[in-house]
C-alpha cells in the first residue's frame, strides 16, 4: 500500500511557543513556491530547450507541441487511471498492459474480424473493467498483495496480447474513422487533449466532491479508521481497481487512433511516465497527496522533457533512462511530503 493518500485537512492555529522552523514552513511565500515548484520547473525546462542550440530550431514549433500535447494525453489518462486504486492506497501495475491489450484487441477486431468500430471499441473497454474485477477480487477478497497481482496480471495480459498479434504489428484492415479521429485538431490543438482535459475535471470533481471520492481519501489516509466510520473499504478499492482498468482500457484506443497501428509490446511505455506523472503531481499543488492537477502537470513535465532529450539528439535509451530517474526521485519526493505533513 501506498502512504501518499489523503488530502491536507484544516489544522488550529500554531501557539505562538511554536518554533520559527515551523513558521518557516508555513510562510506564505514558502507554501506557495512548494505547491507550485513543478509547475515552475516545467516552465524552466520549457524555456531551456526552446534556447538550448540543438534543440532550438524543432522544440518551440506548432508541429513538435502538438506531437508533444498528443503523445501526454495517453500518459495523462493511464495517470489519472492509476490514481483511483493509488489514492485508496494501492498499486495497480497492470495498467499499461490492459491499455496494449485494449489497443491490439480494438485493432485486430476490425483488422482480422471486421466487426464494426463502435463494437471494436466498446468490446475491448469492457474486457479491460474484467481485468479490473480480477484484479479488484484478488486483492480485496482473497488478500492477495496488490503489488504481486497486478504485477502478476500485467505479465498474464502482456503474454495474451504477444499471442494474439502473433507477434506482428497490426497497421493494415484498421478503420480509417478512428486514425482519422485521432489525428483531428480543434482551435489548433488534437482533439485527444480536449478528452484527456474533459477526465481531468471529471476526476477532479470525482476525488474533491463526491462522497465516494473522498472515502478513496480516507482508506488511503487509514483503512481501519475508515472501516470503523463505516467506509465500505473493500467494495470502494475494488471498485478503484474496475475504474483504472476501464479508463485504461480508454487510453488503449486513443493510442490506437493516434498511432493508426497497435503492437503488443507497448504497455510499459506507458505505464512508468504515467507512474512518474502521479508520483511527480503528488509534489505539486497538494505537496505530498496524490492529485488531478498535479498529475497533469507531471504528464506535461514528462512529454516537455523527453522531447527536449530527442530534439537534443539524445540515444534512444535517454528517455528510459529520464523516466527512470523521474520516478524514483518523484516517489522519495512524494513520501517525504506525505509523511512531513501528517507530522505537520
Amino acid at each position: 500500500m501506498t502512504n501518499t493518500a489523503a488530502p491536507p485537512t484544516s489544522t488550529p492555529p500554531a501557539p505562538a511557543t511554536e518554533s520559527v522552523a515551523v513558521v518557516k514552513r508555513t510562510s506564505p511565500v514558502a507554501r506557495i513556491f512548494e505547491n507550485y515548484a513543478l509547475l515552475i520547473l516545467t516552465a524552466a525546462v520549457f524555456l531551456f530547450f526552446t534556447f538550448y542550440p540543438p534543440s532550438s530550431a524543432a522544440f518551440p514549433t506548432i508541429n513538435n507541441l502538438n506531437v508533444i500535447l498528443g503523445s501526454q494525453a495517453v500518459v495523462a489518462t493511464i495517470a489519472i487511471a492509476a490514481l483511483f486504486p493509488l489514492i485508496s492506497g494501492y498499486f495497480d501495475f497492470s495498467l499499461g498492459a490492459t491499455a496494449a491489450m485494449a489497443q491490439v484487441l480494438c485493432a485486430g477486431f476490425m483488422a482480422n474480424s471486421g466487426w464494426p468500430i463502435w463494437a471494436a471499441i466498446i468490446v475491448p473497454i469492457l474486457i479491460a473493467g474484467v481485468v479490473g474485477v480480477l484484479n479488484g477480487f484478488l486483492v480485496t477478497r482473497l488478500h492477495m498483495s496488490p503489488f504481486v497481482t497486478t504485477l502478476g496480471m500485467a505479465m498474464l495480459l502482456s503474454g495474451v496480447t504477444l499471442w494474439y498479434t502473433g507477434g506482428q504489428t497490426i497497421i493494415s484492415g484498421i478503420d480509417p474513422a478512428i486514425t482519422r479521429f485521432g489525428s483531428t485538431r480543434f482551435i489548433g490543438l488534437p482533439v485527444v487533449v480536449y478528452i484527456v482535459l474533459a477526465l481531468a475535471i471529471v476526476a477532479w470533481y470525482f476525488f474533491t466532491h463526491t462522497p465516494y471520492g473522498r472515502s478513496l481519501y480516507a482508506i488511503g489516509s487509514n483503512a481501519a479508521s475508515a472501516r470503523l466510520v463505516g467506509v465500505r473499504v473493500d467494495r470502494n478499492v475494488w471498485w478503484s481497481f474496475i475504474v483504472a482498468a476501464v479508463i485504461a482500457g480508454g487510453a488503449g484506443v486513443m493510442q490506437l487512433a493516434r498511432m493508426g497501428s497497435a503492437t503488443a509490446s507497448g504497455g510499459n511505455e506507458l505505464l512508468f511516465p504515467a507512474l512518474a506523472a502521479v508520483f511527480l503531481g503528488a509534489t505539486a499543488i497538494t505537496p505530498g497527496f496524490f492529485n488531478v492537477v498535479g498529475t497533469i502537470i507531471g504528464a506535461i513535465f514528462v512529454s516537455i522533457s523527453v522531447s527536449g532529450l530527442t530534439l537534443s539528439g539524445a540515444s534512444g535509451w535517454a528517455a528510459n533512462v529520464f523516466n527512470g530517474l523521474a520516478l524514483l526521485v518523484a516517489v522519495g519526493l512524494s513520501t517525504y511530503l506525505g509523511r512531513r505533513k501528517r507530522r505537520g
